[in-house]
Order: C-alpha cells, then sequence, then structure tokens
C-alpha cells in the first residue's frame, strides 16, 4: 500500500488510518473497511497521503473497496433496523427493571452484529437482557457503556456560546479541565455556569488559559502594597484586557491603568517572572537549527584521530595486561591454597572441641542421673572416697 487516508465512522470526529493504493479517493466519499467492530462504512476526511511520510507504530488495515450504490442502500435499511432494536431494547429494560439510558444503536454493514451505547450511573448485570435480544435479533450483540462526555459528543447540542459543540466539531480527544484554569482566568467559581452540557466542566476553558498564565506576568500580585496620593492602598484585582487595576482599602477604592501602578511602584515596565512565550516559541527552531548544524570537516577529522589514538592505546596496553594477569595466576593459586588450608584447620579445631564438650557433657548428665536414682549410695561413694 502507496497512501493512507483518514476515516472518521458515525456522529464521532475521531479519524482512524487505513491504507490504499487508489490515489483518486475523495474528501466525503464512503469506504468500507474493517474494524474491531466489524465491516462498516466510514467517510473519508483527508485526501491520500504518501505512507512513507506517516509515524505511526501500529499496523495499518486497508480499505476493502469504496462503498457502492448496494453499500449505502445497505446502510439506509440498517439504519431502519436500528431503530426497532431500539424498540426492543427500551421496551425490554422496563421489564426488567434496568437503569440503563440508550443513547444509540448501530448494526455493522452485513448486519452480523449490533452495538448498543447506553449510559448508566453504575455496572448493570445485563445477562437477561442479553437473552431476550438475541432471542429477537438473531445476531451478535455488544453494549458499551460511555461516560457523559462522550454522550454530548454523540447527541451534539449548542452551547453557552451559540454554536455548536466543541466535541462534536473539532474536538477529538478528552483532556482534563480543573478548576485550577477557571481561578487562573478569575472567575466565579459558579459550577453550574462553568459546567457544559455533559455535566463536566466546559472543555473551552483551557483555550485562553496559557494566554492568561503569560498576561498576568506584566501586573503586580494581588495584596502587593502601593501608596497612592499619600495613602497607603492593596491590589485588590486587575483586568487584563482593559489592564486597569483596582487598588482598595477600608474606606476608598481607586482604579488605576497599568502604567500608572508600575510607575507608582518605581517600575516602567514591570518586570516579568518568565520569557515572554513568543519569545519562547521563536527561540526554539533556533535551538533545534543548531543541535542539527552538521560538524565541519576539521571537526570530523579531529574526532576521527582522537578515535584512532584511542585504538592504538588500547592495543599497546592490552598484551601488558595479560601479561601480568599470567604472571599473577600461580601467587593468586599458592594464595588460595594457603587459605583452603588454614580453613580446613579451623573447622577440624571446631570439631574436636564440640567432641571434647559433648563427653564431658555426658559425663555429668550420667553423674546427675545416679544420684537422682540412688542418693545413699552416692553419698557413701563420697564419704569413702574421703
Amino acid at each position: 500500500m502507496n497512501y493512507y487516508i483518514n476515516v472518521k465512522f458515525g456522529v464521532s470526529n475521531k479519524t482512524y488510518y487505513f491504507a490504499t493504493d487508489d490515489s483518486s479517493i475523495k474528501i466525503g466519499d464512503f469506504v468500507v473497511v474493517e474494524t474491531v467492530v466489524g465491516v462498516e462504512i466510514g467517510e473519508v476526511t483527508t485526501f491520500p497521503a504518501d505512507i512513507s511520510n506517516l509515524n505511526y507504530d501500529r499496523e495499518i488495515k486497508p480499505i476493502v473497496r469504496i462503498a457502492t450504490a448496494s453499500d449505502m442502500t445497505k446502510l439506509r435499511q440498517n439504519e431502519l433496523y436500528a431503530k426497532s432494536a431500539i424498540q426492543l431494547f427500551e421496551e425490554s429494560t422496563k421489564k426488567l427493571n434496568l437503569d440503563m439510558k440508550l443513547i444509540g444503536a448501530q448494526y455493522t454493514l452485513d448486519r452480523t452484529k449490533i452495538l448498543f451505547t447506553y449510559v448508566a450511573d453504575d455496572r448493570v448485570d445485563f445477562r437477561e437482557l442479553l437473552k431476550i435480544l438475541a432471542a429477537q435479533l438473531h445476531c451478535r450483540i455488544e453494549l458499551r457503556q460511555i461516560n457523559s462526555r462522550e454522550r454530548a459528543q454523540f447527541t451534539g447540542g449548542i452551547g453557552v456560546c451559540g454554536l455548536p459543540l466543541c466535541c462534536t466539531t473539532f474536538l477529538t480527544q478528552f483532556d482534563g479541565v480543573s478548576l485550577n484554569k477557571a481561578k487562573n482566568q478569575m472567575l466565579a467559581i459558579n459550577i453550574p455556569k462553568l459546567s457544559g452540557q455533559c455535566g463536566k466542566l466546559m472543555c473551552c476553558l483551557k483555550y485562553e488559559d496559557d494566554y492568561y498564565t503569560e498576561a498576568k506576568l506584566q501586573f503586580p500580585e494581588i495584596g502587593t502594597s502601593v501608596k497612592y496620593e499619600g495613602v497607603e492602598y492593596k491590589v485588590n484585582s486587575y483586568n487584563i484586557f482593559s489592564k486597569i487595576v483596582k487598588i482598595a482599602n477600608a474606606e476608598d477604592a481607586q482604579f488605576l491603568s497599568l502604567d500608572e501602578i508600575n510607575s507608582l511602584l518605581g517600575k516602567r515596565d514591570f518586570i516579568k517572572k518568565k520569557t515572554n512565550f513568543d519569545n519562547f516559541i521563536k527561540a526554539e527552531p533556533q535551538k533545534e537549527e543548531k543541535l542539527q548544524e552538521k560538524p565541519t570537516q576539521e571537526k570530523q577529522e579531529n574526532q576521527q584521530a582522537s578515535k584512532d589514538e584511542h585504538k592504538q592505546n588500547f592495543r599497546k596496553q592490552k598484551p601488558q595486561k595479560d601479561n601480568q594477569q599470567r604472571q599473577q595466576r600461580p601467587q593468586q593459586n599458592e594464595q588460595n591454597k594457603e587459605e583452603k588450608q588454614f580453613f580446613a584447620g579451623q573447622q577440624n579445631k571446631v570439631e574436636n572441641y564440640q567432641k571434647n564438650y559433648n563427653k564431658n557433657n555426658n559425663k555429668h548428665f550420667n553423674k546427675n542421673r545416679n544420684f537422682r536414682k540412688n542418693p545413699q549410695n552416692s553419698t557413701k561413694n563420697g564419704e569413702n572416697n574421703q
């Protein structure tokens, strides 16, 4: 295969790579491909590109064929069959009292498998439901539980900005969004207003977060004390876009421009804590170019000469080291023999000591034993000995 294309399925904007030899495929064409789910029809989102330029570690499957008119009629028929399957699913869940909210159903092109996507708060035991569906639909059945963000992407809608949801237009992956981003943008922590249709924090909170972090470096920190017209104030808040800073105390509040605040603090231009983000971006390619600079011919010759010297020194030193090791071998063998003899002698001493100790122990034990049996005889023997 010489080319690759991006293909998306259904409402989702997530694309997948597929290989092809047909360079006449255009954006918007439908192709038949084999996926993990089964044989499906997907929409092409990119023109064919050279597969040698693709950095992708996984295997890229080839497309089966470009979708024909009969394939498209099958796709429409499968959509009608899926609607009847949805009704059966909802009726069965009501009978079994299962807390499952169905989002959609989709047949494969050959109608050998159907995929039900649903939302549920907890795990659901759907074994009985599978039996009912299998008896009615006569095909393989897969139930897939999705989260709230995927549900919003599947159903779609209009956001608070008046535009279609980002997840239905261009977002393909969902990154985590925390309240720290809202705090960084100095927004009121009102969860209902900051949440999207999925019930999670809106994804657009991360779009301007980098700009806010860079722009806030131009302003003094909140709580900085400022003397204005002989009165002590503290920085209360500021507006990044209008560059207006609010200073206040217990009795009064004033609104000053950023230049006035910096002049009051004794700084014409507020010293930034970090380098400018734009300059940082511009500097990165220069660093890469410096790293990618090829060494000059003189450097290459010097490197090669140092390598040759190192090899020659190594060859000279190697036979010397080998001779030293050969001379040291008999000495090491003699030392090893002496150590073995020494340890063998020590072991014999320990064994003799243990034998003598056991003999004395046995004699003492026998004396005590005789005394316990015949104490009178033992006393008489003691007197006689005296």
